[in-house]
């Protein structure tokens, strides 16, 4: 066994991409800098909120567009309905030719 150690270990020393692994590619572009990031505006979503005798709703929009609702029963964990088709309406309803449902989401873990 340490027969074969030392001239594998010579050989990975040696071979040619061990070497190139190391050295930095001249070519390759510089990575963008963060201040063009930092320009960016970030999109707050516009929370209206619905106040239920036994939940409460809350509805957000972006460009007053809806894509998700959180419904807050009293007594019950909270779940969220997503807009999925991206048309702005929630759809409460759907045939029964369309498989496609609506199911609410729980969030299971939060950190």
């Amino acid at each position: 066994m340490q027969r074969f150690l030392l001239p594998a270990l010579l050989l990975l020393a040696i071979s040619p991409g061990a070497n190139a692994a190391k050295t930095p590619d001249k070519d390759a572009p510089p990575p963008p800098s963060l201040s063009d990031q930092e320009g960016q505006e970030e999109i707050e979503p516009e929370v209206n909120i619905i106040q239920r005798k036994d939940k409460t709703i809350e509805e957000y929009r972006v460009n007053g567009r809806l894509y998700m609702i959180k419904v807050i029963p009293k007594h019950a964990p909270p779940y969220y309905l997503v807009d999925k088709d991206g048309d702005g309406s929630m759809e409460s309803w759907r045939s029964e030719a369309e498989p496609d449902i609506q199911i609410p989401h729980w969030v299971l873990f939060r950190w």
